[in-house]
């Protein structure tokens, strides 16, 4: 994910020498052209994985939450679904 000059914000941080080494390994690793967009990368990934894991508790809640009767209904419309578009799929 490329971001551009005015997308950025100059900031400075003290991190642990772990964290400093880690982000040049994955700097190298990835061939990236500097540690800070090394950071961002990584950053962004924690984002998404982050969004990902909020997204898979809503849908567990919801499904947790729904009754017998709404899940047998969803049942039925995924398999008319199924049976209707069977022939488009192929």
């Amino acid at each position: 994910m490329k971001t551009t000059a005015t997308t950025r914000v100059k900031k400075s941080y003290s991190i642990s020498r772990e964290s400093e080494q880690f982000v040049r390994r994955v700097r190298k690793l990835r061939k990236i052209a500097s540690d800070s967009e090394a950071l961002d990368r990584i950053l962004q990934e924690a984002l998404q994985t982050q969004s990902r894991a909020g997204i898979s508790a809503a849908y567990k809640a919801y499904y947790d939450a729904a009754s017998d009767a709404d899940l047998a209904a969803e049942t039925a419309w995924a398999e008319f679904a199924e049976n209707e578009f069977a022939e488009i799929v192929k």
